[in-house]
């Protein structure tokens, strides 16, 4: 299946990994709606637990897709809520990195409308190095400058031993046996393990959106739009490496550009909505 997002800037060199996403443009808009479609198509396996998105079918794909839809909120005070950028960091690793979703966060939730704390996501890739964990923060914002300040809060709380130790144990808790991944997970992620053995597996995903100046003057992916975003991108990295102070982990870094958040908030909505009712 072709890739849907377009990817601007991929820089391996820099510290961290640079990925600059963008969803592109289409008869001269940005693809709000196109996205919204594409992210959709992630949300069972995003919001169901391994066993049951395996369970699927045609008799109950239906059903399935309305209760995956109702998991992510029951609220109309959508644009506070933070599963989208969950959402949309999902469908970029499964995508890019083609990494496998170790826990579905959000099946998790206690209550209709709680938010559940902890890391973003939680998936893993199989590598010839060995078993990588790839562990995602996602700030779904419009200002990238808040956006920045934000993550690097988080990250420095979130890497700390006694935090990740707590959470070590809570993903062990939730594997679901049914998964081939469970005893490899478990057996890193085991109190008998060295904390220094895990971080060393460990890679840590930002996803940072904003509303960009230079996406919202163009309404097609032309050489001079690819050009200064490239630019936009490069300079955005700068300030969050200055920024970040965690070095334990390995980071990569992917910038999201987006004309109008509104605008796909509101398309979201939409496809959830709808999805909720079928």
């Amino acid at each position: 299946m072709p890739a849907f997002f377009d990817v601007h800037c991929r820089n391996m060199q820099l510290t961290p990994i640079l990925h600059g996403v963008c969803a592109g443009f289409e008869s001269g808009s940005w693809r709000a709606k196109q996205l919204s479609h594409y992210l959709m198509e992630w949300l069972p396996e995003f919001c169901l637990s391994f066993s049951e998105h395996e369970s699927i079918k045609g008799t109950n794909a239906v059903s399935q897709l309305r209760a995956a839809a109702q998991t992510v909120y029951d609220t109309d005070k959508y644009d506070r809520r933070g599963e989208f950028g969950e959402l949309l960091l999902h469908a970029l690793l499964r995508e890019t990195k083609q990494t496998q979703l170790a826990i579905s966060k959000i099946f998790f939730k206690d209550s209709v409308n709680n938010t559940v704390k902890g890391f973003d996501a939680i998936h893993v890739l199989d590598t010839p190095q060995g078993l990588e964990l790839w562990l995602g923060e996602v700030k779904f914002y419009k200002d990238i400058s808040k956006a920045i300040a934000d993550v690097v809060v988080e990250l420095e709380g979130h890497f700390k031993d006694d935090y990740l130790k707590k959470e070590f144990l809570l993903i062990t808790r939730k594997l679901d046996p049914a998964w081939s991944g469970t005893p490899k997970l478990k057996e890193l992620l085991h109190r008998n393990t060295s904390l220094d053995k895990v971080t060393a597996t460990i890679v840590v995903p930002v996803l940072l959106t904003y509303e960009s100046k230079t996406t919202q003057s163009y309404t097609e992916a032309s050489l001079v739009y690819k050009t200064k975003l490239e630019a936009e991108l490069t300079q955005l990295h700068q300030r969050f490496k200055k920024a970040n102070t965690v070095t334990r982990v390995r980071i990569e870094l992917f910038l999201f550009p987006m004309a109008s958040k509104e605008e796909l908030l509101e398309q979201l909505h939409k496809r959830l909505v709808a999805a909720q009712d079928i």
